[in-house]
C-alpha cells in the first residue's frame, strides 16, 4: 500500500522464462501489494515459472492474443482486484523495477495520474544499446505525434508505464488494437481525456534475451502510430467521432 492505495504490478509476458525471475526479484514487494502476470501462449515455461517464484495471479491465454490483448487482460484483472496504482512492467528485464517507488510516489501523492519511464530523457536509450535506426525512428515519430496530438512528451514508445485507477476506468482501452500499437492508442486516449502525464528518466538494456520486434514489425508499428496520431488529430478537431475516444 502507498498512503492507503493498493499497488499492483502487471507483467505482460511472452517467452519470458529466461528473464522473469531476475525481473521479479527486483520488484519492491514492500510497496507492491500484488503482481499479475499474463502469459500470452508462450512456447516456454513462463507460466509455470511464474507460479513457482510466487507470483500471486497468473493468467494464461490459450492462444496468442498479442501485446495489446495481453495488456487488456492485465488491466481488467488489476481493476477487478481493486488496484489504485497499476504499474506495467515488462518481464524481459529491459526496464528496471527499481523505478517503481518513484512512479508510485508521483501517482500516490496525486502529482500526476500517469507516469512513463522515458528512455530518451538523458542518454539512456543509446547507452543501453538501442539500435540507431530505432532511435531515429523514435525521435521522428515522437516529433510528429507531439504536433498531431497537441502534447509534448520525450517519447510515446516506452513500455514502462504507471496509471491511477481513475485513468484506467476513464478510457476505453478495451476498444484498442490487440497488437503493439495498443500502447500508442492508450496514450492518445489519455491525452484526449485530459489526463496529465509525467515522465521519469529510465535506463534501458538491449540484450539477446530481451524482447524486441524486427524491422518489418517495427515498420508496421510505425505506420500504425502515424494512423493513431492522425485519427487523434481528426477527433480533436471534430472531423470524426471514434469509439475508442468514448468513455467506457
Amino acid at each position: 500500500m502507498y498512503k492507503g492505495k493498493k499497488v499492483i504490478a502487471v507483467l505482460p509476458a511472452y517467452n519470458a522464462a529466461l528473464t522473469l525471475e531476475k525481473t521479479y526479484n527486483e520488484i519492491p514487494m514492500d510497496l507492491v501489494d500484488e503482481v499479475i502476470l499474463c502469459d500470452d501462449a508462450s512456447k516456454d515455461n513462463t507460466s509455470e515459472l511464474a507460479r513457482s517464484i510466487g507470483i500471486q495471479h497468473v493468467i494464461v491465454h490459450e492462444s496468442n492474443k498479442g501485446y495489446g490483448g495481453n495488456q487488456k487482460s492485465l488491466y481488467n484483472k488489476a481493476l477487478e482486484l481493486g488496484g489504485d496504482i497499476v504499474i506495467m512492467l515488462h518481464p524481459d528485464y529491459q526496464y528496471t523495477p527499481k523505478l517503481i517507488p518513484a512512479m508510485v510516489n508521483i501517482i500516490g501523492d496525486e502529482l500526476y495520474p500517469v507516469v512513463l519511464g522515458s528512455r530518451i530523457l538523458g542518454k539512456g536509450a543509446l547507452k543501453g544499446g538501442m539500435p540507431l535506426y530505432k532511435y531515429i525512428a523514435n525521435r521522428l515519430l515522437t516529433f510528429t505525434q507531439n504536433i498531431l496530438v497537441n502534447y509534448k512528451l520525450s517519447e510515446y514508445h516506452t513500455g514502462y508505464r504507471a496509471f491511477s485507477r481513475e485513468v484506467l476506468e476513464g478510457i476505453n482501452f478495451n476498444a484498442n488494437d490487440d497488437d503493439f500499437v495498443f500502447d500508442n492508442e492508450m496514450l492518445s486516449q489519455i491525452i484526449y481525456a485530459g489526463f496529465d502525464i509525467a515522465e521519469v528518466t529510465c535506463p534501458t538494456k538491449y540484450f539477446e534475451e530481451a524482447s524486441s520486434i524486427n524491422f518489418v514489425r517495427s515498420s508496421k508499428y510505425g505506420l500504425g502510430v502515424l494512423r493513431v496520431s492522425l485519427m487523434h488529430f481528426f477527433q480533436r478537431i471534430g472531423l470524426v467521432n471514434l469509439e475508442m475516444y468514448q468513455k467506457p
